[in-house]
């Protein structure tokens, strides 16, 4: 690498994928000791941390920031992990006094109307004899950011005025953006002046940058199975800049080792501070994915409950595990349920139900493999229910097996709107069909859906009904 050009090193979507953000260390500190400090810069475009792992949790996210500290981070966005799965008081102690700079344009706190100390609309830094203005951009999902207590505006408007801002006295303008490809080519379209788009939450790898409307457009994968290279230099007659990127895979290198001992050390601390149980089963919950199961019935009843719905649903798939009889430590709820998932309140026709019912039957639908939308489990799943009782043939034809559903004692009634407590995930369209066409009554933040299973396991009440089944498989009843 030619000592007279900026070397810009950029992360995303890490989602505390330790092992290979030890192995992405590894070729940061490579570069290190051949790119002089004044001519390096070390950037995220967010979603660093992720509390699916325990170190995460079990740190408040301290892992995250030191890692980022350690490696010599001078900027970082915040991605919706960041923002959306610690209130704005935990982030408060997660970044305040950060050596790194956290800078995002488009959130402010809704009290007072400012960003929080920590944060910056933007940045200035002098490197390699250029001047970089860096501003950050996040997705904008208002309903949750307003639940807990932020504003959250328009990225491209709040673009254009960093853009305004930084311009005039920065040869390179660079937004860290956490919007994904699609809007990170919109806003090199929408928003003259930025010289380089850093991407992420897509977790779209670019091989080779984008050139769209004169700006350059990078993004390195997630996981950390990539780090993307930015080179950026003057042109040889003074006008204008020379900027090109690459991906470089970190598979096959070895762990730095103060990254692992980091990370080690914080399972430790992890583990201490969540040891202490939560409650005392007198008798295991079994919690299969394929199947109605009394751990899956029971957090259905906790949705049902937490929302004020009249029935309660989640997928079997959110339970990674059932509970032994004994004590129940945070750290167990936590692997079994890990997903960073909220509870919500849907509004839903009787049909609508019956079709998910029914889906929740078929194999495709069971057995279905993704990740995202704050699923980190691994299949699907049976649906789980409370408040509704089901009656199905199992050697009817797919989609024609539910005989009767009973809602609280009643017979369901396919034409009747009926308050669901459920997962924001199947808002977004991921799962059930049937369950895609709910209307959103309410997002529930900062609530997890593993608090609420927390609470219920504490109820004896609600254990000891979650016992009885919900589904009957019958060949006798009458089809609805």
């Amino acid at each position: 690498m030619h000592s007279g050009k900026l070397i810009l090193l950029h992360t995303n979507d890490i989602h505390s994928h330790f092992e290979e953000a030890a192995r992405a260390a590894d070729y940061i500190n490579e570069v290190r000791r051949s790119v002089p400090e004044d001519r390096l810069l070390l950037v995220d475009c967010g979603d660093h941390l992720d509390r699916v792992r325990i170190e995460t949790e079990g740190t408040g996210g301290a892992v995250n920031r030191q890692l980022l500290t350690r490696l010599g981070y001078e900027a970082a966005t915040l991605g919706n992990n960041e923002g959306l799965t610690y209130s704005p008081d935990e982030l408060d102690r997660l970044y305040a006094g950060s050596r790194f700079s956290v800078v995002c344009a488009n959130l402010k706190l809704a009290a007072g109307g400012r960003p929080p100390e920590w944060m910056k609309r933007s940045l200035i830094v002098r490197k390699a004899g250029l001047t970089v203005g860096i501003f950050g951009l996040t997705v904008q999902f208002s309903e949750f950011y307003e639940q807990l207590g932020w504003e959250v505006s328009d990225p491209f408007e709040e673009a254009a005025s960093c853009v305004a801002e930084l311009r005039a006295g920065c040869d390179v303008v660079v937004a860290l953006s956490h919007l994904g490809l699609r809007q990170d080519e919109r806003l090199a379209s929408a928003v003259p002046g930025i010289d380089l788009i850093l991407g992420a939450h897509t977790h779209h790898l670019l091989e080779v940058p984008l050139v769209v409307s004169g700006t350059t457009v990078c993004a390195a994968g997630k996981f950390a199975r990539h780090v993307g290279v930015v080179e950026i230099e003057r042109r040889a007659d003074g006008r204008g800049l020379v900027i090109s990127g690459r991906a470089v895979p970190t598979e096959g290198r070895p762990a730095d080792p103060e990254t692992a001992g980091i990370v080690a050390a914080a399972l430790q601390e992890a583990k201490l501070a969540m040891a202490s149980p939560v409650a005392e089963l007198s008798m295991p919950l079994g919690g299969d994915a394929d199947a109605e199961s009394p751990l899956g019935t029971l957090l259905a009843g906790a949705l049902r409950r937490a929302t004020g719905a009249e029935i309660g649903l989640t997928n079997a798939g959110q339970l990674l595990d059932g509970l032994a009889a004994g004590p129940v430590t945070r750290e167990r709820i936590h692997a079994v349920c890990p997903s960073p998932i909220n509870p919500c309140l849907i509004e839903l026709s009787g049909a609508r139900l019956v079709e998910a019912f029914e889906e929740s039957l078929l194999p495709e639908f069971i057995g279905l493999q993704f990740q995202g939308f704050g699923f980190r489990g691994k299949v699907l799943g049976r649906l789980c229910t409370d408040g509704a009782e089901v009656v199905y043939d199992p050697a009817a034809a797919p989609r024609a097996r539910i005989r009767a559903v009973l809602v609280n004692g009643e017979p369901l009634d396919e034409s009747r709107i009926y308050k669901v407590g459920t997962l924001d995930m199947f808002t977004f369209g991921i799962g059930y069909v049937g369950l895609k066409q709910g209307r959103v009554a309410r997002y529930f933040l900062p609530e997890f859906i593993r608090d609420l299973l927390a609470e219920s396991l504490g109820d004896e009440a609600a254990v000891a009904d979650c016992l009885r089944p919900r589904w009957t498989a019958s060949a006798a009843a009458k089809a609805l």
